[in-house]
This record gives C-alpha cells, sequence and structure tokens, in this order.
C-alpha cells in the first residue's frame, strides 16, 4: 500500500464498563475508498467520532499526514484535514442550502471566500440549483448531498462519511456512490459507514471489519465475504 495519509494504531476507548474500542489499528491510503462494516455496537460510529476529536481514547494514536492528532480539539482535526459526517443531518432549518454549506469554509476563508468556496462544493456534488432553496424544505437525498458539501467546504483530506446512504432508494444510492468515486478521482480519501452490503461492495475496494470493538477481519469485498469470522459475527449465514 502507498505511504498511509491516515494510520491508527491501537486505539482504545471504554465507556464505563464498556470497552467500545479495543486495541485499533489501520492505515488508509491516499484515494482509497475503505469500508467500515460490523453489526450495530460494533463501534463503527466510536470509532469515527474519536478520529475526529468528539472522543478522546484512552489510549493509541492518530496520525493524519503524520501529524499526531490525539488531545486536539474537533475543529483543529477539520482545520488538519478530516472531517465526519453524521447519521442524523443536522442543517439550519432556516437558512438556504448555500449558507449551510458556506458555513463549512469559514474555517479557513472570511464570508465572500466561503460563499465562492460553497457554489464550487454546490456544483461538486450535483445540487447547484437548489442553492437558494431552504433546508427544510429539501428531500432526504438532497440533505445528504448538503450535508456532504458543507463538509467539503472544510477543504479536507480525508472525509468520513457515516451512514451517509441511509434512506436512499436504489437509484439514489447508485447516484450517490457515483459522486463518492468523483470524489475520490479528484483526490480525496473516504472512509465509509454503511450497513447496505450491496453499496459497500461495490463501492468500496477494501473493507475493514469490527465487532465487539475490535478489527476481525480486513481486505477486498471478495475476501471479506468468504471470512469465516465475518460471516459469523456479520453476514448472517452459515460459514460452511
Amino acid at each position: 500500500m502507498a505511504e498511509p495519509v491516515l494510520d491508527i494504531t491501537d486505539i482504545s476507548k471504554r465507556f464505563g464498563g464498556l470497552q467500545a474500542l479495543s486495541k485499533v489499528s489501520l492505515s488508509i491510503a491516499s484515494g482509497e475508498i475503505v469500508g467500515l462494516i460490523g453489526p450495530n455496537g460494533a463501534g463503527k460510529t466510536t470509532l469515527f467520532s474519536t478520529l475526529v476529536g468528539l472522543h478522546r481514547p484512552d489510549s493509541g494514536a492518530v496520525r493524519l499526514d503524520g501529524r499526531h492528532l490525539v488531545g486536539l480539539k474537533p475543529h483543529r482535526i477539520a482545520a488538519a484535514g478530516m472531517v465526519k459526517t453524521f447519521q442524523n443531518v443536522a442543517l439550519f432549518l432556516d437558512s438556504s442550502v448555500l449558507d449551510n454549506v458556506l458555513t463549512g469554509g469559514l474555517m479557513r476563508h472570511p464570508v465572500e471566500g466561503a460563499r465562492d468556496l460553497a457554489r464550487r462544493c454546490l456544483e461538486r456534488v450535483g445540487i447547484s440549483a437548489i442553492a437558494g432553496k431552504l433546508a427544510r424544505d429539501l428531500s432526504f437525498p438532497e440533505r445528504a448531498r448538503v450535508e456532504v458539501a458543507r463538509a467539503l467546504c472544510t477543504e479536507p483530506r480525508v472525509l468520513l462519511l457515516d451512514e451517509a446512504m441511509a434512506a436512499l432508494n436504489h437509484v439514489e444510492m447508485d447516484e450517490f456512490m457515483a459522486l463518492l468515486r468523483q470524489l475520490r478521482a479528484e483526490g480525496l480519501t473516504l472512509i465509509v459507514v454503511e450497513h447496505h452490503m450491496r453499496a459497500i461492495m461495490s463501492l468500496c475496494e477494501r473493507l475493514v471489519v469490527l465487532n465487539f470493538g475490535q478489527v476481525i477481519a480486513t481486505g477486498t469485498p471478495a475476501e471479506i465475504s468468504r471470512d469465516p469470522a465475518v460471516v459469523q459475527a456479520y453476514l448472517g449465514r452459515s460459514a460452511a
């Protein structure tokens, strides 16, 4: 694998009596689309939240382009180049799509610069036509794209997508996957948490499987689909 843009080493996190993450390690190369899968409660969202500074790990290290991130505030990690989207898209409902997206650009630019960048991000994700629409009037697929556009407006190196395709139908999902492939072609690195196995197997060249806070397998979609430990823990079929 090429030199990693993101290097995660032995990350552990406990909440009271729950060991949410246990010595999680993985390296992500620049330009990869990596899928993070596992059953509910496996630690996927906790890992994402830990990577972007919403939780501080009990131990371990996270390096982005060689820079140590553990202990930095979320806005510092975003400024370093890594952001996440959220399962429950939280937009400013009484503001326009453009104004929602430009908030991401304010981290690096004054208002007018952020507005120009926001327009480019809306074009990038294919929703420039609804720039003036109020967020409260958006469909779910539109909201998902606004969330991605806002994340892109922070100018990230690595984008973490947490269930961004939830509630999309097959056509909408295919369109969204085409968008993610285009973003990767433009140089973005993506880590995707997704329960839609058709989507994750099609989109990602490499999968990492979490179970009870531990990495139990990593490999190509074909390798993961045949891994007995993954089949037993997650895919729900007999390993025989």
